[in-house]
């Protein structure tokens, strides 16, 4: 079965690349939050020690279909034209020899500087409106939700894209990303149901204290 379902994801993928990831993208996404939201529900009921029979966990299913979204309209289109555009350039611009250390660690840092930030950015941004929150209140998101996710993703995603630009194809990089992206989705989901979390709160006001003693320094 496994096998027969992997022949046919290599066919879409050579016959329909972008849609094949589009599509992938909107699924795993989806299927992140749900998981998301099934992990949120169970340490609530353990902090507050409510009772299964009086809050069982129910999916959130407009939710779901946010952050598929997503999924299909930015994760999808935007992640296969960057790393099929990420390898051309770091080939035949800058003339790296493939699979090398430079080559490697070139992409690894672009990935990281670039599409990494911007993933979040967007992603924090347009869970925001589409939960009917003003252009402030997305505001205080980001500044609420972007350090800690980029801070912790950042410890993780550049050892996952180092074994992805060494050993993966070209042509399956995008599909190993995918199929972490169904736990960064779960976790950026997380990050985002946690609201106003002391830990979150903790890694704002560090933030805060740097930039009060970098200006009181200068």
């Amino acid at each position: 079965m496994m096998l027969k379902l992997w022949k046919w994801y290599q066919k879409c993928l050579s016959v329909h690349p972008l849609k094949t990831q589009v599509i992938s993208s909107g699924f795993l996404w989806g299927v992140g939050d749900i998981a998301a939201q099934s992990i949120t529900h169970s340490t609530a009921k353990k902090r507050l020690r409510i009772a299964d029979k009086d809050e069982d966990f129910k999916i959130d299913w407009k939710r779901v279909a946010i952050t598929s979204m997503f999924g299909f309209g930015f994760v999808g289109p935007v992640g296969h034209f960057w790393y099929e555009g990420l390898d051309r350039f770091i080939r035949l611009k800058l003339q790296y020899q493939p699979k090398s250390a430079r080559f490697v660690a070139a992409k690894v840092a672009m990935d990281g500087i670039i599409f990494g930030p911007l993933d979040l950015l967007v992603f924090f941004s347009y869970m925001g409106f589409s939960s009917g929150k003003s252009v402030s209140q997305v505001k205080e998101g980001l500044k609420r939700d972007f350090i800690p996710a980029l801070v912790l993703e950042g410890g993780a995603w550049p050892i996952l894209q180092v074994a992805n630009f060494r050993y993966i194809p070209v042509r399956y990089q995008l599909l190993y990303v995918n199929l972490f992206c169904l736990l960064d989705s779960a976790f950026l989901s997380w990050i985002e149901q946690q609201k106003d979390a002391p830990w979150k709160q903790w890694f704002v006001s560090s933030l805060s204290l740097k930039e009060q003693e970098g200006q009181g320094g200068s």
